[in-house]
């Protein structure tokens, strides 16, 4: 093996979290000022992740003070001490550049849901026996449509009503 696979080896062995584009994320990364290590926390949205092995970056777009800042980070950098994911975003897209030229709340990146359930809750669930299924027959009357009253049929039951008595 050459020189750089093995230093890109070691990197790859540090444990990281799972994120995706338009996920929430804290990177807390190391700082050296006056001689002094300390760690700062940058907090923001993942617009991009690109790269492929131990040259793999990231970056990090947040608000401070009504200016948007940008940060790449290295995905395998010594300097990040651990990355937290806050929370899950729903997106479409692998690049969100689009949220450059939004301000606001319009910046805003929708939450993905996601059922929390224990091992031991989905091993309960697995254990028991699967009950009978009643089926319940559609209610044939006129004017629901998939449980939902349809409007204009509402209408014309009430004219009917009217008109009969």
């Amino acid at each position: 093996m050459s020189k750089i696979k093995v230093i890109e080896e070691k990197l790859k062995n540090k444990e990281l979290p799972l994120f995706k584009p338009g996920d929430l994320v804290k990177v807390h990364y190391k700082v050296v000022e006056a001689g002094r290590e300390r760690v700062q926390v940058f907090q923001g949205t993942v617009l991009k992740i690109r790269g492929k092995g131990a040259k793999k970056t990231f970056t990090v777009r947040k608000i401070s003070f009504g200016v948007g800042v940008e940060r790449i980070f290295p995905l395998y950098s010594p300097r990040i001490a651990k990355i937290e994911v806050v929370r899950k975003g729903k997106v479409r897209r692998a690049k969100l550049y689009y949220l450059r030229e939004r301000v606001g709340k319009a910046t805003k990146v929708k939450e993905k849901r996601m059922l929390e359930t224990s091992g031991v809750k989905v091993a309960e669930k697995l254990d028991e026996e699967p009950k009978e299924e009643v089926k319940e027959e559609p209610i044939k009357k006129r004017g629901i449509l998939r449980g939902r009253f349809h409007p204009r049929s509402q209408k014309a039951n009430s004219k009917k009503k009217t008109s009969e008595s």
